[in-house]
């Protein structure tokens, strides 16, 4: 009798779920195991000759004893491992002549050692170990692909926000030179632009003060105040006036308090949404980094039980055991359970950061009101103007000028005009919703991290309750071993894998999350 190939995920002909120890139902003779025919009886004497059937009768005799001896001698035919060809070749893991077709002693497996005959060879699993570490990454960028697109297209979008912002700031205050003070508007619009540049390189993350360019647009801006409003003449003041001019300018004072205010109100708007978007930037990289991490050599060999050794024993449809797999998860993800409570942390920052960015210290209500200052500090110069001549005067002496050369106002106002209709006084509410919003989503990922192995697991990994499972050595009806906790300490018990300190990768990332808590 030729033995039948064996189910897929049943195994290679040995004992599979409710099956006896040669792979057929509990109690069935061997021959019956091995899918022989079962003898028909020859009744009696009379109507075996009748049909002429004593030597038909004894053959059938003959037959059975045969394969009753051959089975209790161990000759069963080897089983195929097709299934296991089958599956090596959809996941295109090698060549499948690497694959055997029948099973083979595995003397040389370094992992997947098995008594029992083995569907692998040892180059077969190096590429089930490159694979196992593959499928995890894979799972884990899926299971983390949702949260990533929350952050970045946030990110992108917040960013592009205060671009348009700062463009639409920079709109006004040019509008209102044109509009008030023409004759020295195209000078004006050189500082304005230069101001507005800074108020960009640090919300997007350069090393500044927001004091520093602030004071430094006062600065800059005083000499052509000081020609065109001030002191107005006939021609220009030199360039080596207006530079005494410049450095003066905080100790005369033309501008009032303006410059003081507009410093405190620049640094508590721009520094929180300066936090905000380098945050959004640091969850992007904290999944990129989680997403890739490197798995040590104890839990390759760890993923590689539990995923692929059950295939050199045929058993290519099996899934592990939920406390198998827990244990096994938890140690290799053992770094990402540290990250967890400090991306709980990041969260509420985010919370936080958001909260401290409405209102009237929102970046979007100070940067459109940024024009209105300015035009008060102008006012304040105008009425200050005596008084202010009479401490330049003292400090630099009188006017030295130059032929004019100031040309009238040449900002078009028309500009960038369909971009920046998109953005309005009322957005600003807009913009605070959408933060609000982004917030809102991101509450359900707090324990992200603290809960990815037994997710894992339980979603995409283990086997489902109740059904056969892997232990790492046979298929089984429940996984016996003692279930660890997550986190490195926990891991110490693990009786499936040996895990070491954190990777110095995510401590790094542990320490940036930390610094974004403290901001």
């Amino acid at each position: 009798g030729r033995v039948a190939p064996p189910r897929t995920g049943a195994g290679l002909g040995w004992a599979g779920p409710g099956e006896g120890p040669g792979g057929a139902a509990g109690g069935a003779s061997p021959a019956a195991a091995l899918g022989a025919p079962r003898p028909r009886p020859c009744g009696s004497w009379r109507r075996s000759r009748a049909m002429g059937g004593k030597s038909l009768c004894l053959g059938v005799l003959t037959v059975a004893v045969l394969l009753l001896a051959a089975a209790s001698q161990g000759a069963e035919p080897p089983p195929s491992c097709e299934a296991v060809r089958k599956v090596f070749q959809l996941r295109r893991l090698g060549p499948l002549g690497g694959v055997p077709e029948f099973p083979r002693a595995g003397v040389d497996l370094q992992v997947c050692t098995s008594k029992n005959p083995t569907c692998c060879t040892k180059k077969m699993e190096e590429r089930y170990q490159i694979a196992a570490k593959q499928d995890i990454q894979q799972v884990l960028q899926t299971s983390s692909a949702t949260l990533k697109f929350l952050i970045s297209r946030n990110a992108a979008a917040f960013q592009e926000t205060f671009e348009v912002l700062i463009r639409l700031a920079e709109n006004y205050t040019s509008t209102l030179f044109c509009n008030a003070y023409r004759s020295m508007a195209a000078e004006a619009a050189v500082h304005v632009q230069e101001f507005f540049t800074d108020v960009g390189l640090f919300l997007f993350g350069t090393d500044a003060s927001t004091e520093e360019f602030v004071n430094r647009f006062f600065d800059t801006l005083f000499p052509v105040v000081y020609n065109h409003v001030i002191n107005p003449g006939l021609t220009d003041i030199s360039l080596e006036y207006a530079e005494c001019l410049r450095a003066a300018r905080r100790d005369i004072r033309p501008f009032g308090n303006i410059p003081k205010k507009a410093i405190g109100q620049m640094g508590r708007s721009l520094l929180p949404s300066r936090a905000f978007l380098q945050a959004l930037n640091l969850g992007v990289e904290v999944i990129n980094t989680t997403d890739h991490l490197p798995f040590s050599r104890e839990c390759s060999r760890a993923l590689l039980r539990m995923q692929y050794c059950p295939h050199c024993q045929g058993l290519t449809l099996s899934k592990p055991c939920l406390g198998y797999c827990l244990n096994i998860i938890r140690g290799c993800l053992a770094d990402l359970a540290e990250v967890d409570l400090h991306w709980q942390g990041y969260i509420q920052a985010l919370e936080e950061l958001s909260g401290a960015l409405s209102g009237v210290h929102s970046t979007e209500h100070v940067l459109l009101s940024f024009h209105s200052l300015v035009h008060d500090a102008l006012v304040q110069a105008r009425i200050n103007g005596p008084e202010v001549s009479e401490q330049v005067n003292k400090i630099c002496g009188p006017p030295v000028r130059k032929p004019k050369q100031s040309p009238g106002c040449s900002f078009d106002q028309n500009k960038d005009n369909q971009v920046l209709k998109m953005f309005s006084r009322d957005s600003e509410q807009t913009l605070t919703n959408r933060r609000k919003e982004f917030v809102r989503h991101l509450g359900p990922y707090r324990a992200f991290y603290g809960g990815l192995a037994d997710q894992l697991c339980a979603n995409e990994l283990a086997a489902a309750d109740g059904l056969p499972c892997w232990n790492g050595g046979d298929l089984v009806r429940s996984y016996t071993h003692r279930v660890v906790g997550s986190g490195i300490k926990a891991q110490s018990a693990n009786p499936e894998v040996k895990v070491k300190g954190t990777d110095p990768v995510i401590s790094q990332i542990i320490d940036k999350l930390k610094h974004v808590i403290q901001v």
